[in-house]
């Protein structure tokens, strides 16, 4: 990873990733392969439901984990 610091995933912003969100359309992803938004923590939960109502989301872990187990 590069030395700058990871931002939010939503449109406009310039936050601090903090989170997450790993995600795939089964439609057209193979059921492991997983795309990642970040975020922020005020965008989170935005961008959880974003994804959840389309059924695409997976997992949400702290970015500080997940590149831990990377």
């Amino acid at each position: 990873m590069s030395d700058e610091t990871p931002v939010c995933s939503a449109k406009g912003c310039r936050a601090d990733a903090v989170w997450v969100l790993a995600w795939n359309n089964p439609k057209i992803h193979t059921p492991e392969r997983r795309k990642t938004w970040l975020a922020c923590e005020e965008h989170r939960e935005h961008l959880s439901q974003f994804l959840g109502v389309r059924g695409f989301l997976k997992d949400v872990v702290l970015l500080k984990e997940w590149e831990a187990s990377a």
